[in-house]
């Protein structure tokens, strides 16, 4: 291929064939440009993180409130606003420079002979562990937004983190995957100290006599590692579904975070599994009954989720507002 037609080729790719999901294409891309064509990974690796937003700004925070305190406390930096100084650097020559970076390089790999990649365990991300269709599925439930502050992965990179983490028992089943952008997975791992044992035990907990403990496994038509669905033994509806958390749990507010994303997701797949086998299905109610005056009689949580057809109610206006039939009309 003439140079003429690479250059034609490269730049119809960059212009009007490249698809783009994140800065990685270009990036890549430019680095190979500027290198005579060839690249390694470290070198690729570093220019991408070079354009990772949300890595700048741990490191900023790690200047501003740690190494940066820690050196103008020894009186070593002053700093003005987000600008950092050496103190009497303008009393050093080039050689006391270049003997104190030797000092620097030798405090460093002394440090690292000893520590090892014990160093960097605080930013280990387990990438290995989850696959890359995985890691897709979790950030498109999420609509690519981190689910504690919701920022888009456009503004800010996202990464899919353990709810219970792999040290205390997590799995990479889906249901205990959430998407975080960088800073919210930070903070989570440096400040939760909840006790993880005691929420995967309780994963387990089971009640003598209850309906929704001891389903039978042929009422089961769906489920995952923590929920499962199955037909209403008193439909409401033809295809009436009910959504059950494993957990003996009476109450839905009492559903902890990785049970209500696996019950959201068996919600939806029942959803879409029953308008695939019903085309009069127009619409659904969902809900659920928490406590005796709300109508519950079986006090396991279990969610509703009614096929709603049209003409199976004379005036279906207000929906779920029927509870109390006098209040259901509205407007």
């Amino acid at each position: 291929m003439s140079t003429g037609s690479a250059f034609d080729g490269l730049l119809d790719f960059v212009e009007k064939r490249m698809r783009m999901s994140h800065v990685y294409q270009p990036v890549m891309l430019i680095t190979l440009l500027r290198s005579n064509g060839k690249a390694s990974e470290r070198e690729i690796a570093k220019a991408l993180l070079g354009h990772d937003q949300s890595q700048i700004e741990y490191y900023e925070k790690v200047t501003r409130d740690m190494v940066g305190r820690v050196l103008r406390s020894h009186g070593i930096v002053e700093r003005d606003k987000k600008t950092y100084e050496l103190r009497y650097f303008d009393e050093l020559s080039e050689e006391n420079i270049r003997i104190l970076v030797g000092a620097c390089r030798r405090k460093l790999d002394e440090y690292i002979a000893k520590r090892g990649e014990r160093i960097w365990k605080h930013r280990e991300m387990n990438l290995e562990d989850i696959s890359g269709t995985l890691r897709y599925e979790v950030l498109k439930a999420a609509r690519f937004r981190c689910e504690l502050c919701g920022i888009s992965a456009e503004e800010k990179a996202l990464q899919v983190d353990h709810i219970i983490p792999r040290k205390h028992g997590g799995s990479n089943d889906i249901t205990n995957l959430q998407s975080l952008c960088y800073s919210c997975n930070a903070m989570k791992q440096h400040r939760d100290d909840t006790d993880f044992r005691q929420i995967r035990e309780s994963y387990d907990r089971r009640a003598a006599g209850c309906l929704f403990c001891e389903l039978p496994t042929e009422r089961v038509v769906a489920e995952n590692a923590l929920a499962v669905a199955i037909r209403d033994q008193y439909p409401v509806t033809d295809l009436h579904m009910l959504v059950i958390p494993k957990r003996h749990v009476s109450d839905y507010f009492d559903l902890g975070t990785a049970e209500l994303s696996a019950c959201g997701r068996l919600l939806a797949e029942a959803r879409s599994q029953l308008l695939r086998q019903d085309s009069t299905i127009a619409g659904f109610n969902t809900g659920t009954n928490s406590g005796t005056v709300a109508g519950q009689t079986v006090f396991h949580c279990h969610i509703h989720l009614i096929p709603r057809r049209h003409g199976d109610h004379g005036a279906p206006r207000g929906g779920v507002r029927h509870v109390i039939p006098v209040k259901g009309a509205y407007g």
